[in-house]
């Protein structure tokens, strides 16, 4: 079954990837409503990146490789998912729904 989206949380753009980094998780949703988003979509851009939500930091060599204009739809515990690029100026933009 597909979850249903029904809340929007906000957008983060992530610029440094030169090591490896998290979400910004968002602590309420766009209308101020404390609680927690449980998807994140996010789209990789200028560069590929790897991720991991094993509790181990991605490498620019190890890990889930998302490429240039991939978009991950991420529904497991957002705030355990770390990325690092492979190569220099990558971006993730990451919106977060419940």
């Amino acid at each position: 079954m597909q979850k249903q989206i029904t809340s929007l949380y906000g957008y983060q753009q992530i610029t440094d990837l030169s090591s490896a980094v998290g979400l910004t998780v968002p602590a309420t949703d766009n209308q101020g409503r404390v609680s927690s988003p449980i998807v994140a979509v996010i789209r990789c851009e200028g560069q590929a990146v790897r991720w991991r939500d094993d509790a181990t930091s991605p490498t620019s060599t190890v890990g889930m490789p998302l490429n240039i204009g991939d978009v991950l739809e991420y529904d497991g515990d957002l705030k355990s998912i770390k990325f690092i690029q492979q190569a220099a100026s990558a971006k993730l933009n990451v919106s977060y729904y419940s």
